[in-house]
């Protein structure tokens, strides 16, 4: 059974593209648009201008973990795409949270926390 939280066919791809929005931000360029679902698809990508597989796969591990520390704040109905730069090479998970973390900010994405007192 495939999980309903990841982005898979070319259709929505290509339709995030077309007519979603997009920002950059140091080490990840966001695409994001609405999908009326009850919950979010997301999807993490590498280039080969990231580098050799061994890189672009820590590249996709570390976005993958920096979205899960953040999924408790993103709001349901959204298709997205991070799409790593090659400056993510050296940095570590928390550098590229802080940098995930800004572009959601400045799409309107993300949500803050509810604390309650």
């Amino acid at each position: 059974m495939l999980k309903p939280d990841i982005l898979r066919s070319k259709k929505d791809f290509s339709a995030i593209y077309k007519r979603g929005k997009s920002l950059g931000d140091r080490c990840v360029v966001l695409f994001y648009k609405k999908n009326g679902l009850p919950y979010t698809r997301k999807a993490f990508l590498a280039s080969k201008k990231v580098g050799k597989s061994v890189v672009r796969n820590r590249a996709r591990r570390l976005m993958k973990e920096s979205c899960r520390s953040l999924e408790a704040q993103i709001p349901a109905g959204y298709d997205i795409i991070f799409i790593a730069r090659t400056t993510i090479c050296n940095l570590k998970c928390a550098d590229v949270k802080k940098s995930m973390e800004a572009a959601l900010k400045r799409s309107g994405i993300l949500e803050k926390p509810h604390i309650k007192r």
